[in-house]
């Protein structure tokens, strides 16, 4: 009985404890911007709906306002909605949210490596490096505008091996997004029978979509407890561990063969790296793995979710479609390959590409960023180190910018004469100093594509697609269309 009574009583003062400490924790930072209650242990995690975690910090906007706080666990999270706050946290006080901040769901595999997650010296030196190669192997240039074309003959050639059949066209589309990175990161392309090739892919995807599912979600809000739990979030570790393999292999495939004088590829450039200096810790085996693992995703699952998203969404308005084969008729025609220049040439095509990409909203949640310093914002004080989400998603749908942010409309983009204008509201790569290093060549591949296909097919939908089909899902990390089948009629 006394020994009964001694362990309840400890165990009532350790939880006491732990409850002190969290709420002690929460309410240090008194002048952080107003949010909803937290509960301890979980902060607002149960205010979450289940598995729809972006809609719901959206709606914390309603009430609290563009600037607010939310807990995830004990760790605040200061997230900012709409043009205005955003802007003024990338662009005008840029360095002061240049920081990365945490990405539960890949940081237990990332661990600050690489290009994308790291931060410090390690990411100025990273992010210097991994541009100038970029720029070298042609991104913004026609050298990489013609592997583009090339990969684009061949993803008409597959497409009509299909012969009409209502297909899913995720895989062809992947492919040959992944390709471009694959030719500037390996110096070849993959055949679409690649075995190899068919698995990296599927590992790709699988990551994307398991950081947005309900566990991925619980994961990215209470690591400290879903770490011990099983479930589907678990393959993630799992996949990234079997990409970064892949990555490794190739690596020791181009030191096999490596030419200082010749460099091949991205990996020969950073064997290069190494040698030139090899005081420098951060040209390292690991940050070169994970810098080409933050290529690939930032150069693979986006554009090509964004094609994805874009087909689907011309099979709803037949009438776009339709204007935009008019207007490939007219400035293309039948047998020139589409290139870059062409697109001053057609304001409808790029106004419908740039509405593409804010309707679709592929991270909707931006990667999370931290501040470098103690900042004094709106009124607030954000202290050094405190994550934030600018969610973009708030800001393709800002209502002071836009007549109808939910509704698709190339007139978006578009002036009172038909030509082309620039819109606010247009931030698919972020901005400011963490601003996506791969924007020009993502644009080249998503008109050249995009373009080629429509050159060449007329999209036609196995069953109608309504509204509701192409509303962005607003769930997790990635906005991932629905599962659609299509046919490609040829045109020509």
């Amino acid at each position: 009985m006394d020994l009964t009574w001694f362990v309840s009583l400890l165990l009532a003062l350790i939880i006491s404890w732990f409850i002190y400490s969290t709420w002690d924790s929460i309410y240090r930072r008194r002048n952080l911007p107003p949010g909803p209650t937290p509960l301890p242990i979980v902060g607002n995690v149960l205010q979450i709906k289940r598995g729809e975690m972006v809609k719901s910090l959206m709606e914390f906007r309603d009430k609290y306002g563009s600037v607010y706080t939310v807990y995830f666990g004990h760790n605040p999270i200061v997230v900012l909605c709409g043009y205005d706050a955003v802007k003024e946290a990338l662009i005008d006080r840029a360095e002061e949210f240049s920081g990365r901040g945490r990405l539960p769901t890949t940081d237990q595999y990332v661990q600050g490596y690489g290009v994308i997650f790291s931060n410090g010296p390690r990411w100025r030196d990273l992010r210097r490096f991994s541009l100038t190669i970029l720029r070298n192997f042609g991104m913004g240039k026609k050298t990489i505008e013609e592997r583009i074309q090339e990969e684009a003959h061949f993803l008409m050639a597959e497409i009509r091996t299909q012969k009409e059949q209502f297909i899913d066209p995720t895989r062809f589309l992947v492919q040959a997004v992944s390709n471009i990175i694959c030719s500037i990161v390996f110096g070849n392309r993959f055949e679409y029978s690649n075995d190899s090739f068919q698995k990296l892919l599927t590992m790709f995807a699988a990551v994307f979509k398991d950081m947005s599912s309900q566990c991925g979600q619980l994961l990215e809000m209470l690591p400290s407890i879903m770490n011990y739990v099983p479930g589907p979030h678990k393959r993630i570790m799992k996949s990234l561990q079997r990409l970064g393999d892949f990555i490794l292999e190739r690596v020791k495939m181009n030191e096999e063969t490596f030419d200082p004088d010749s460099p091949r590829d991205f990996i020969d450039c950073f064997l290069l790296k190494q040698q030139q200096e090899k005081d420098n810790p951060y040209f390292d085996r690991k940050n070169m793995r994970m810098t080409i693992l933050n290529l690939f995703f930032a150069g693979t699952e986006t554009v090509s979710t964004t094609l994805r998203h874009g087909l689907l969404i011309l099979m709803r308005y037949p009438e776009i479609q339709a204007k935009l084969h008019a207007e490939i008729d007219r400035v293309i025609g039948e047998n020139r390959i589409p290139n870059t220049d062409d697109r001053n040439n057609m304001p409808y095509m790029n106004a419908v590409i740039h509405e593409i990409q804010r309707f679709s909203d592929i991270l909707p949640l931006n990667v999370p960023h931290t501040t470098t310093r103690d900042v004094y914002f709106k009124g607030y004080t954000i202290p050094k180190g405190t994550d934030v989400y600018p969610l973009l998603c708030t800001v393709h749908q800002d209502p002071t910018k836009l007549v109808c942010p939910s509704k698709f409309d190339p007139n978006n983009f578009l002036d009172n004469k038909g030509c082309f204008k620039k819109n606010d509201v247009y931030m698919p790569f972020s901005a400011g100093k963490r601003i996506c290093l791969g924007e020009g060549l993502a644009k080249m591949e998503l008109f050249i594509f995009l373009t080629t296909i429509l050159q060449n097919f007329r999209l036609s939908p196995e069953k109608q697609v309504t509204e509701e089909d192409i509303k962005p899902l607003m769930a997790g990390f990635a906005n991932i269309p629905k599962n659609y089948r299509m046919s490609f009629i040829p045109r020509i």
